[in-house]
This record gives structure tokens, sequence and C-alpha cells, in this order.
């Protein structure tokens, strides 16, 4: 009772508060690359307030004294490339469910070396007189555009206690900080991070095109879902897609845009190391595909700099005469050694032509695939030259950055609990 007596004499009202609680954790790395769930030790500082009034606002600091895990001897993690979110329980007086969010701010953190995770702010409203207690729970670590999930496995102790007295204040429910963003994304995905919508627009349709003399035909912008799969797992994307079209006796020559920019780059990744190339689909009169295929990235992308996909560009020598369409297709991505393909859930078509049958062109009418013929799979060569055009840019499938950006997430958030692994 004197105890109780003399914190409760020597606590001003308002005077913020800290203490830590420790818990047992059991931290799930990214799906798809092999890695087992680990059990760790988490060890958290709530910071808050001591006393408030009802319909005050008040803030929260969640500070990692130390994570579940270390950086294991795979990579060393660059400056800047982890954000931790997670959710902050309020109870007694009012329940909530308070979000937390830190910045992406880290040291480099070597293999080996011990994680270190930004403080997490949120705020809560207070709605009740009484005692509102604020307990940790699960949290997730984006690394690289991926997400380490982790989740409390005994009870946790509360690590702050807020007295609140009545104060003439509105009531309301509580409001916490905004969720995590894609990056992040896996954010908290992995990326965190906000993961996109697979979700396609209306299919436009497409007059055709190709008569009375013309040589450039403009295809529509089309909004393409595809399903990514990388070596360490599947996720979704959309992005604006349009095929153009220059004809050159009975050939055309394929250029293949990307519109939008969607994603920057979470590290910094090398010259000449993102290769992309795509099958763009035939149908209508002529049946088949066609590769076009765009040059490396020239210079180094840096971290936080947008991550551009050039043009693709080949040659489409038509199998059939008639209407001919061309729908973006397959995607793939190459990059330091791994492949990411990119399967459209559902294809729109960007380009009407109307074609005349060429010798030793596409399959026409007989449904195989054009490569086996020697025809419309024709590259655009090598040495294609960028483009410069301003609108062309990243497609949401590089939310896996060419598939090495996600793998050295994956890597960074093995859980190690006392041990290393080899």
């Amino acid at each position: 009772m004197l105890t109780g007596a003399a914190v409760l004499l020597g606590v001003t009202a308002g005077q913020a508060q800290a203490a830590e609680v420790s818990y047992a954790t059991k931290c799930v790395p990214p799906s798809g690359i092999g890695l087992p769930d680990v059990n760790g030790t988490t060890k958290v500082e709530i910071t808050a307030p001591a006393t408030a009034k009802v319909g005050d606002t008040v803030d929260v600091v969640w500070k990692f004294t130390q994570a579940a895990s270390k950086n294991p001897d795979i990579i060393d993690l660059p400056a800047n490339s982890v954000q931790p979110s997670g959710t902050l329980k309020a109870a007694g007086a009012q329940s909530a469910d308070i979000a937390m969010q830190g910045p992406r701010e880290n040291p480099a953190i070597p293999k080996g070396g011990a994680m270190t995770l930004s403080d997490m702010k949120g705020s809560l409203k207070l709605t009740a007189a009484g005692q509102v207690t604020l307990t940790p729970d699960a949290y997730v670590v984006n690394a690289l555009s991926t997400d380490t999930r982790c989740t409390p496995t005994q009870a946790v102790q509360p690590s702050a206690t807020i007295t609140v007295t009545a104060g003439g204040g509105s009531s309301g429910s509580s409001s916490g900080s905004p969720s995590q963003s894609a990056s992040s994304t896996p954010s908290g995905t992995p990326g965190g991070s906000g993961t996109p919508s697979s979700s396609s627009s209306p299919t436009p349709t497409s007059s055709p095109t190709g008569g009375s003399g013309r040589t450039d035909f403009t295809g529509k912008v089309v909004d393409i879902p595809y399903t990514c799969q990388s070596p360490i797992g599947e996720k979704k994307a959309t992005s604006p897609v349009q095929i153009n079209a220059r004809k050159n006796g009975g050939s055309y020559g394929l250029t293949v845009r990307f519109k939008k920019s969607v994603m920057n780059s979470p590290i910094d990744i090398p010259a000449n190391s993102v290769k992309p190339s795509m099958q763009v689909t035939l149908g209508g009169s002529d049946k088949g595909s066609v590769k076009v295929t765009g040059p490396a990235n020239q210079a180094p992308v840096k971290q936080g700099a947008p991550i551009e996909i050039p043009d693709l560009t080949g040659t489409y020598k038509p199998g059939a005469t008639g209407e001919s369409t061309l729908s973006p297709g397959v995607l793939v991505i190459e990059a330091l050694g791994t492949t990411t393909t990119c399967t459209p859930d559902s294809t729109a078509v960007s380009l009407t032509l109307n074609t005349e049958e060429q010798a030793g062109g596409a399959s026409g009418g007989g449904g195989s695939s054009s490569s086996s013929s020697g025809g419309a799979a024709a590259t655009g060569g090598g040495g294609l030259a960028e483009t410069g055009s301003g609108d062309h840019g990243a497609l949401k499938a590089l939310g896996l950055v060419a598939g090495t950006a996600v793998l050295l997430g994956g890597a960074v958030f093995t859980f190690l609990p006392g041990r290393r692994t080899r």
C-alpha cells in the first residue's frame, strides 16, 4: 500500500510512463522460400501518458528493446530497408486495437547482426473513465518487399496503464496511425507491406486497322491482372499495357509499353541486371504468340527510385488473312540469375489488325505456338535502344523487384533465437 501510494504521489497528470514487457513470439517468414517458423523472444517498451481525460487523444510509442531475431549469415541488410507495423491492445475501461507503425529507418545490419527496428507510433481517443491498459500484440516486419509476421505465443502482460478521468469530452472510437502501406511491402506485405488489386477494368473494344495504306497503328491501353510466380512464392499485380504496331512490308514491328510507374526499388539494383520479355498473344484470324523483348537497365537503380520497364519490341509476321488481334500475354523478368513469370489471369485485346498471310508467318488457324513454325516468335534483336518515353514504367509485379529483392528480403528474416543457420 505504501509503495502504491508513493507511485501515485510521484506521477503528475499527463506524465509519460514506460515499462518493458518480454514475451515468447512465433515468427513466420515469407511463404514459398522453404524457411521454417521460428520461436524467439520479443522485448517491448510502451510509452504513454499516465493520466488523461475522456475525450483526449493520446500518443503512444512502441519501442523494440529486443527483436525476436538476428540477421542471418546470408546478406548484409541495407540501411533504411526495414519497416515495422503492429497492433497494440487497449483494454479495461475501453477496448480498442491501436494501429502502430514505424518509419523505414534502420542502420545497415551486417550478416549475423542484431535486428534494429524503428520505434512505432499510434494514437488512441479516450472514450471512458477508468483504467486503460496497453498490451503489445502481433507485429509485421517488412524488409525488401517481404513480410515476416510475428505473433505472441503466450499471454502478454500490459506494458502501460492510463488513468482516465471524466473530462466532458465526447465519446468516440479509437484511432490509430495509418496502417502499413505496401513495400513495403510489403509491406507489411511481402513490401510491405498494400497488395495491388488483381481486378481488371472492363475489356475495351478494338476496331480493326491495317488497310488504306496506313503504316502506324496505336493500340488501346488495357489493364491486365497478373499472377506472378517467383522462386519464393506468388503475388498478384495489375498493370496498364499498350501494344502499338508499325507496318513494314507484310510484317509489323511491335512495341509493348507499360504506361505507369507504380513501384520504387527497396534496394540498389546494379546496371544490366533486369531483362524483361513478353509473349504477345495472337487471336482472331491468327493464332500463336510473338515474343517482344526489352534492353537491360543501362544504369543502376537507386534505393527508393522508380523501377522502369522499357519498351518491349519484336516483329509480327502474320500467318493468316483477316482480322488478327494482339493481347498482352506472359511477362518474364530475369534478374541476377532468377526468373519471375507473370501470367495474365485474364487478358484484353489492345490492337486489331487487318492482316495478310505471309510465308513462314504465325500459325493461322492451326492453333499451335508460332515459335514452333519459326515465324511470329521473332524477337526484336540485340542492342535495342531505350526509347526514353516518359510514360512507360514499372509493372506492379515488380513488387517482386524482378525476383531479386524479394529473395534477399526472404533471406533476411530467417529467425535465429540463439543460434545461426547455415
